[in-house]
């Protein structure tokens, strides 16, 4: 064995928090130039494949919202300032999946171009920022504060999740509808049933808004739908019906052809239950009512109970929650425009979407939430190659 096998390589790297999510970002321009050779660096900086769950050996926290991975470079399309591709690490496999974007992580781009000069941005004042995700190939715009040259952090903008407060970082994904399937609706139906082989059948809402998203009743699990996630992973028989709802869901929007593939793209669609609103206590302990929240929520992600609201999937039910005959719709305690409020196991999220109809087909002109966000860590990350 040859001594440049024994050290380690580095790359210039940002660790940032994005909402309640954190990871890598990268320059585009530090990496190979072909695509394929990037997946074998990323599981190497976040400590995949752990057995464990845990990866201690890199970057990531054992869970699939602290295993992410960014990239931003120059815009490939014209009315983007700059490309965002975003990278869902798995834990436990040899996966780097390109198969969704995510809205958290969308929050830290903006800062994140103009801090490393890769766009130009104001002194101080509000900065504007498109950012063409290359995943969906759909256009966000971030609006935030600026001081001094910097991206402000200091701010009073309280996340569930997420200690203490920030400065607000508004995005706006810009007709975010048929983000992989071309379809607002990927079957044409508000409720599909879906066979579950041996588990059965089960109705479902199948929307593809940000991302794609399979929405369930938590009664038809047997659930309340207040359960936290330590409740969840105690229950693998849950765990395994929902990740045979996602299968199922997957190949009935034209994911993927058959359920083997299904198997192998983990990170869409998402899959979650819903139930009215209710009184639970949330993973810091603290007390939530029914009128604080307008839908309750559950979601899993790379087959882990999500502690928060994948914020793709909050914006999905969103527009699902204006669209009338989807279970999110029928399940909410209110109608009307106004910020829907979704409450999840760390606590309540904010978020709109402007829903019109169209000889009959929705539509969706944006769907809108605040998150804020602020670098941790810059340097280089290093990893076995």
């Amino acid at each position: 064995m040859g001594d440049e096998a024994l050290t380690q390589k580095k790359l210039r790297a940002v660790f940032m928090r994005g909402g309640t999510s954190k990871g890598l970002v990268f320059r585009q321009e530090d990496l190979p130039p072909a695509r394929d050779d990037w997946a074998p660096i990323f599981t190497a900086a976040m400590g995949s494949p752990d057995p464990n769950g845990r990866q201690l050996d890199g970057m990531g926290g054992g869970v699939s919202s602290v295993s992410k991975v960014c990239v931003v470079g120059p815009p490939t399309h014209p009315d983007a300032d700059v490309d965002f591709t975003f990278v869902q690490v798995l834990v436990t496999e040899n996966v780097a999946d390109y198969g969704s974007n995510c809205g958290n992580m969308s929050s830290a781009i903006g800062p994140f171009a103009i801090e490393e000069g890769i766009i130009n941005g104001p002194h101080d004042g509000e900065a504007v920022v498109r950012i063409h995700n290359t995943n969906t190939g759909k256009i966000v715009v971030s609006r935030f504060r600026m001081a001094n040259g910097e991206a402000a952090v200091e701010g009073d903008l309280v996340l569930d999740g997420v200690a203490g407060s920030g400065a607000p970082i508004k995005l706006d994904f810009a007709e975010p509808g048929g983000s992989r399937t071309g379809r607002i609706l990927p079957t044409g139906n508000t409720i599909d049933r879906l066979e579950l082989g041996a588990l059965g059948t089960i109705e479902a809402s199948l929307i593809d808004v940000a991302l794609p998203v399979v929405v369930v009743r938590a009664r038809d699990l047997g659930l309340s739908g207040f359960e936290l996630p330590v409740e969840l992973d105690a229950q693998p028989d849950i765990l395994a019906k929902l990740e045979a709802i996602r299968r199922a869901a997957s190949v009935r929007m034209g994911l993927t052809a058959d359920l083997d593939a299904a198997a192998a793209l983990g990170s869409v669609p998402k899959v979650g239950f819903v139930t009215a609103p209710g009184d639970y206590r949330t993973l810091s302990g603290r007390a939530v009512t029914a009128d604080d929240m307008d839908l309750t929520v559950r979601m899993v992600s790379m087959g882990q109970p999500h502690r928060a609201t994948p914020l793709t999937g909050a914006l999905c039910l969103a527009a699902a929650c204006r669209i009338p005959g989807t279970i999110p719709n029928a399940t909410m305690n209110r109608q009307g425009d106004g910020a829907l409020r979704l409450g999840h196991p760390s606590g309540v999220v904010q978020v709109d979407a402007g829903v019109s109809e169209i000889d009959g087909h929705p539509q969706v002109a944006y769907a809108s939430v605040y998150r804020t966000a602020r670098r941790l860590f810059e340097g280089n990350v290093l990893y076995r190659g």
